[in-house]
């Protein structure tokens, strides 16, 4: 399926804020905030992609239209080429927090 098809098709995940509201927006601008500060020290990039899904760009430029959160450590060892192992993750300090 193509992203376009994906995103018109999606179904609501239990994680999605509601994107018709202004609480539900400032929600989902959270999370992808928060999914940054470890998505960043792999040099990927998270971005809300029109309230319903997520755009997951790599360090190449190379790019993965994600569904919702249940999906996005899957998008990025795709586009790392290797897996990621969150007990060994260099965690960022607490001053780094959004």
């Amino acid at each position: 399926m193509c992203g376009m098809c994906g995103l018109l098709q999606g179904t609501a995940h239990w994680s999605h804020a509601a994107a018709g509201s202004v609480q539900g927006r400032r929600q989902r601008l959270l999370q992808v905030a928060r999914a940054n500060r470890l998505l960043r020290l792999f040099r990927l990039e998270l971005q809300d992609f029109h309230g319903q899904s997520y755009l997951l760009q790599g360090p190449t430029g190379a790019s993965v239209l994600v569904p919702d959160f249940s999906a996005l450590w899957s998008a990025a060892e795709q586009l790392l080429g290797r897996t990621i192992d969150p007990l060994a993750m260099p965690w960022p300090a607490k001053d780094d927090a959004p």
